[in-house]
This record gives C-alpha cells, sequence and structure tokens, in this order.
C-alpha cells in the first residue's frame, strides 16, 4: 500500500518551473490528494471566515486567492492525465471525485460568512485604493459569488447543490461513455486493399493501431473527435466511406441522448433559479457578448449566405462527379477530387512535405521566435506525463526563464480524441509561479523509424492549439485566478490569431520542405494551397454553424420544455435554423458532442469559437499592415492582449489595442461570405 506521507501531491515539486514529479505518482496517490486538498481548503477558508478584523482587500481577497494550492496541484494532474492517458481506475475515480469537487465549490461560494466579506469590500470599492488588476479580480470573485447562488435562500441554494452535483455526475458519464462509444465504432478492416486511397504512412499507422488494439494483421481507422473524419477525403471505396461516416454520426446516442436530454433540463432550471430566463443567457450575461440577441444577431448574418456558399460548392461536385446530389460521405472525397483538377492539389503528395519535427520546430517554434522572439531547448532531463509526450524549456530573446511546453501529438487509446491545451502549473506573481502548459494532438503514430507526416489540416491544429499554449505562457497576472481567466467567448481568440503564421511566407519556406530530399515546397503549389482553400469555405462555415446552433438550441430550450427526445431534438432544431443540410452534418452531433456535455465548458459557449474569428480576423489584417515590422507587432500583441489574462477586460484591451471596437468585415470576406 502507498505510505500516504510519500504522497508527491502534498508538497510543491521541486522540480523545475514545479513541474509535477510524474515519474513518482501511483494513481493510489490521486484520492487522498483530493480529500487532504479539499479539507485543507475548507480549513484556510474558515481561516478567513474567522478572523475578527473588519474584511479588507488583503485579508479576504489575496487570503482566498492563496487557498487550494494542493487540491489546485493534484486536479491540474488527474484531468490532464484523464484526458490524454486514461486508465478504468482512473475513469472511476473520475466518476466518483467530480460531483464532491462540485460540491466542493458549492461549499465555498454558498458559505454566507465568506460572501458577506467580500460583499463588504466589494460595496467599499469605490474607496479603496485598488490598482486595475486588484478591482477587476474583486469584482469576478464577487460576480462569480452572486452568479453562484451566494444571494439565494436557504431552499433556493439547496437546490442548487443537487442541481450541480447531478450535472457534475452526468457530465462525467458523458464522457466516459463517449470514450467507449468511439473506441467501439472504430472501424476493423481485413486487407490494406479496403483502404485504397489512403497514403502508405497512414496505411503503416492504421496497421499499428491495430496492433496497439490487440488487431495485429489487420488494420483499424479509430474515430476522431469530430463528424467528418478526415480519410473520407481519400477512400476511394464509397461504401467504406459511408460506413466510416455512419459510425461516426451514429457513435455515443443511445447511451449519451438521454443524459445530453436531462444536463440540458437541470440547466434550464438552475438558470431560472438565478434569474435567467434560459441556460444561454445566464451564460452570455458573463461574457463578451452580453445577451443571447447579440449572439443571435452575429450567427442570423451568417446562416444564409453560408448555406448558399455552400450549396454552390455543392453542384461543382455534383457536376464533376455527373451525379444530381452529393451524399454527405462523398464530398470530401468529391472536393479532394475537384482541387485536384482545378487548382491540382493533391492532399497526399502534400504530405511529404509536412513532417512533424519540421513543422514543430522550423514552422511553430520558428513562427514563435520571428514574433515574439523566444525559444524553444528540449529537456530529456524531465519526465512528462507519458513516454510520447516531450518537455521544452521556453526562453525569452534575453535568456530568462519563461516557462515549460509539453508536447504530447499522438493518438493512443488511452487518450481522447481532438486537441485541445490545457496547464500543469498556472503563472501567478503572488505564488511565485512559471507556467507549464501542455499541447495534445491526436496524429496517428507512424511505425518506430518511420516519419509523421501530416495533412494541411493537422498542421492548422497544431498552429492553433500552439496559440492557447503561447496565451499560457505568456500570462504575466500577479494573482492565480487571472491566469488565462478571459471569457469563453474570447479564449479561442489568440488560438485563431496564431493559425495565421502556418501560411506566412518567411514561415512556411521554412517548414514546408519534403521530408527526403529538402526541397521547399515550390511557390506554385503554396499559391495553389491558398487559392483551394477558398473552396470548401462554404461547407466549413455550415457544419460549424450547425454545431454551433444545436448547442445554442439545447440552452436556449426554456424550463419545462425538455426536448423528449435527442435525435428528434436534434432534427428539429436543425431545421428550424435552416441548417438541416443532407449532405452537411454538424461538426458535432449530440451523442459527441464533448464541448457541451461532458463538463460543459462550451454549453451554450461553442457561438464562441465564431464570435472570437471576428476579433481574429480583424487582428490579421493589423498583423499585414505595412509599416511595422513583425516582431514590434508581436510585442504590441503579447503586451496588450495575451498576457493581462484576467486581470483586464478583453473588450477593452482590444480597443485600445486596435484603436476601435471589433469588424465583423474581415471574417465575411475570409469566409466568402460578403455580400
Amino acid at each position: 500500500m502507498t505510505n500516504p506521507t510519500a504522497n508527491p501531491f502534498l508538497q510543491p515539486s521541486a522540480l523545475p518551473f514545479e513541474l509535477p514529479p510524474f515519474a513518482e505518482i501511483e494513481e493510489a496517490h490521486y484520492l487522498p490528494a483530493f480529500e487532504a486538498g479539499m479539507a485543507g481548503q475548507l480549513a484556510e477558508i474558515a481561516a478567513i471566515t474567522a478572523n475578527p478584523e473588519a474584511a479588507t482587500f488583503e485579508n479576504t481577497l489575496v487570503a482566498l486567492e492563496r487557498t487550494g494550492q494542493l487540491l489546485r496541484r493534484v486536479s491540474l494532474v488527474f484531468f490532464n492525465k484523464v484526458s490524454s492517458d486514461s486508465t478504468p481506475a482512473l475513469r472511476e475515480l473520475d466518476t466518483e471525485i467530480t460531483p464532491r469537487l462540485a460540491a466542493h465549490t458549492d461549499a465555498i461560494q454558498l458559505d454566507p460568512a465568506l460572501f458577506a466579506r467580500i460583499d463588504a469590500v466589494h460595496a467599499r470599492r469605490a474607496e479603496l485604493d485598488l490598482d486595475q488588476a486588484d478591482l477587476r479580480l474583486l469584482d469576478r470573485w464577487h460576480s462569480r459569488f452572486v452568479r453562484g447562488g451566494a444571494r439565494l435562500d436557504d431552499a433556493g441554494q439547496a437546490r442548487l447543490r443537487e442541481l450541480n452535483a447531478e450535472l457534475a455526475s452526468l457530465g462525467t458519464t458523458f464522457e466516459t461513455n463517449l470514450f467507449a462509444a468511439t473506441r467501439a465504432a472504430a472501424l476493423v478492416l481485413d486487407t490494406a486493399e479496403e483502404l485504397d486511397g489512403l497514403p502508405d504512412g497512414a496505411i503503416a499507422a492504421a496497421a499499428e493501431n491495430a496492433k496497439a488494439l490487440g488487431h495485429d494483421g489487420r488494420y483499424v481507422l479509430s474515430l476522431k473527435s469530430f463528424s467528418n473524419q478526415t480519410e473520407l477525403a481519400s477512400l476511394t471505396d464509397a461504401g467504406l466511406r459511408a460506413r466510416l461516416l455512419e459510425a461516426s454520426l451514429g457513435r455515443g446516442l443511445t447511451e449519451n441522448g438521454p443524459l445530453a436530454v436531462r444536463m440540458a433540463e437541470l440547466r434550464a432550471e438552475r438558470a431560472r433559479l438565478l434569474g435567467f430566463p434560459s441556460h444561454a443567457a445566464y451564460e452570455v450575461a458573463d461574457q463578451t457578448a452580453g445577451t443571447t440577441d447579440a449572439v443571435e444577431s452575429m450567427l442570423g448574418r451568417l446562416v444564409a449566405p453560408a448555406v448558399a456558399n455552400a450549396d454552390r460548392e455543392g453542384a461543382a461536385l455534383a457536376a464533376s462527379a455527373g451525379v444530381p446530389s452529393v451524399a454527405a460521405a462523398d464530398w470530401q472525397y468529391l472536393s479532394e477530387r475537384v482541387r485536384k483538377e482545378r487548382y491540382e492539389i493533391d492532399g497526399a503528395q502534400m504530405r511529404p512535405y509536412l513532417e512533424l519535427e519540421s513543422v514543430l520546430h522550423r514552422g511553430v517554434f520558428h513562427a514563435a521566435g520571428l514574433v515574439y522572439g523566444i525559444t524553444f531547448h528540449e529537456r530529456q532531463d524531465l519526465v512528462a506525463h507519458h513516454p510520447d509526450a516531450r518537455v521544452f524549456e521556453v526562453r525569452e530573446a534575453d535568456g530568462r526563464p519563461l516557462g515549460l511546453y509539453i508536447g504530447d501529438y499522438y493518438a493512443r487509446e488511452s487518450k481522447r480524441g481532438g486537441a485541445w491545451m490545457t496547464e500543469y502549473v498556472q503563472q501567478s506573481h503572488l505564488l511565485g509561479q512559471l507556467p507549464v502548459v501542455t499541447n495534445d494532438l491526436n496524429i496517428a503514430k507512424p511505425p518506430a523509424g518511420e516519419p509523421a507526416l501530416l495533412s494541411w489540416d493537422e498542421v492548422r491544429t497544431l498552429f492553433h492549439e500552439f496559440g492557447h499554449a503561447l496565451h499560457g505562457l505568456f500570462s504575466d497576472v500577479r494573482y492565480p485566478s487571472q491566469y488565462m481567466e478571459v471569457p469563453r467567448d474570447f479564449i479561442e481568440y489568440p488560438s485563431q490569431v496564431n493559425e495565421m503564421w502556418q501560411e506566412w511566407p518567411e514561415v512556411l519556406e521554412n517548414y514546408a520542405r519534403h521530408v527526403e530530399t529538402g526541397e521547399p515546397m515550390s511557390p506554385e503549389l503554396v499559391a495553389r494551397v491558398r487559392e483551394a482553400q477558398n473552396f470548401g469555405e462554404g461547407f466549413r462555415t455550415v457544419e460549424q454553424l450547425a454545431a454551433t446552433l444545436l448547442d445554442w438550441a439545447w440552452h436556449t430550450t426554456p424550463e419545462g420544455e425538455g426536448a423528449g427526445d435527442a435525435a428528434a431534438f436534434e432534427t428539429a432544431a436543425l431545421e428550424r435554423y435552416g441548417l438541416a443540410h443532407p449532405s452537411i452534418p454538424p461538426r458535432y452531433r449530440t451523442g459527441y458532442f464533448a464541448h457541451v456535455f461532458a463538463g460543459g465548458y462550451y454549453a451554450a459557449g461553442y457561438y464562441g469559437y465564431i464570435w472570437s474569428e471576428v476579433l481574429d480576423a480583424d487582428t490579421v489584417e493589423w498583423f499585414k499592415q505595412p509599416g511595422r515590422p513583425v516582431r514590434e507587432s508581436g510585442e504590441i500583441f503579447r503586451r496588450t492582449l495575451l498576457s493581462p489574462g484576467g486581470s483586464v477586460d478583453p473588450l477593452t484591451a482590444f480597443a485600445a489595442f486596435r484603436g476601435r471596437a471589433p469588424e465583423i468585415q474581415p471574417l465575411l470576406k475570409r469566409r466568402g461570405l460578403e455580400d
């Protein structure tokens, strides 16, 4: 049995940058650390409320910021591990601990003595000598408590606790179900010939995947987190394409459909309890959008032109294939064929120019150096959370340490689908901590000794997620809770901006080199890639809008008007918004919409991707303005928008950066939706 006194979570890590000591962490350490962390934080809160002195900013708000350090350490490691390298024991603990953590949060946010102290300081805020970061901290904590139910009566708070506990439990169950359903829906094939059309490297990766899953000698196509699987663009067998899309669209609905219905009902009840007409209204009130009308106005402006654009694309595909209409499973395959015919673009021929190591070092890291002056140094002496993950020390232009970056790029059975950024250590001056951030992708792992060749979309995903990593690395805040604490409809903005460097000439020429010859991708091919990107923008916008408005439909439904059947609700919602396109399924359907139902961070917030893209497209135009060196632009962007985190209002910061409020026209131009 593990000695509890040897639990590595009980003390801050002695490793550089407080990197968690992964080599020492055992599964048996998590639960005792969680329990000690929760008990310890409640004791710290009790000490604040027992203070006989009148409440001040220092003895209440700053003291609150210092609480929960053990709980934060174990939570960051545990939930990252569950996502990136799960085991049955970890998933079982996740099911147990998540509702307990929800109850722990309620115990703090519904503590009347603690709220009374925060409320007293907040009432006197105009009299206090607080700087911008301090005032922002006070306002955010006060809002968090009010929105968390601090002003409800006893009966209301009791019901709120029940709602939060059940939602936490359902979210974990949804994720567990999805993990199992995604793996069960993988296609197991007997021969390489069935995979005709896939690049050799992708076929080899399918063989390696089969071996890892216990199907040695066969080939397995595991599902990505989204609807349209990447292999649909290449597989020549129409029947196999249909099977693959059917497996993708159908996963999780039987198990997770009823959970989605229940979660939407509970969220609607909670919103009403807190004084809002819907969960969407509750969520958006705390975002940059501010109101549901603002969100619906923006989305409504996009739907009709996006569908019209997609229909034009569909007509072109049908004409090229000599068919009256295009089946959903064939859209990507025919699009790839049209790109070859019109633009002489072949995704398979591009892959040798997009080798992972070159994209990472000569592309992603190189761009960060050009724009921000930072450098990356691999630390093979430091152990990450999985053998495939790599640790890099990040340094400022003058050599000062900035933080650690962990890259975990390959898919595996124990990792959930998708791509994301998170952190193991959150930067704050109060606690003297520098950031430790991580990127997870799901690139098919090649056989040993073979290079990992990426698709153009996978390169974009890496640049995107690295934009989130830069946001964390550049954090320069005083208080832990202000680390990357920006509204959900703003959080995608820095990552979307970072995608621009994928095609920036100086960056692209540096990394897009043939894996065998070292020859750069020809300028003509680069030009055709850019031109070909516009073809397919209608499809991409429609599938994203469909997922966005599906989320919106689930969370604008008032209490008492439950969905009943998830599939029927989904169909009706898409028809109502004009997005029930027969050839373009939503990017995520309800059964596997983890953004919304597994934890719920994006519940009523998936619109944030498009909302953030308004800021992104506007910012890209700013970066392209002549007369200012890229390095200077990078410093301005870093200082005004990446580093402040939650210490400033983000739209105020954007207005200071851009000299005005954001404008939507650059986004419409990018997406081919101009009037």
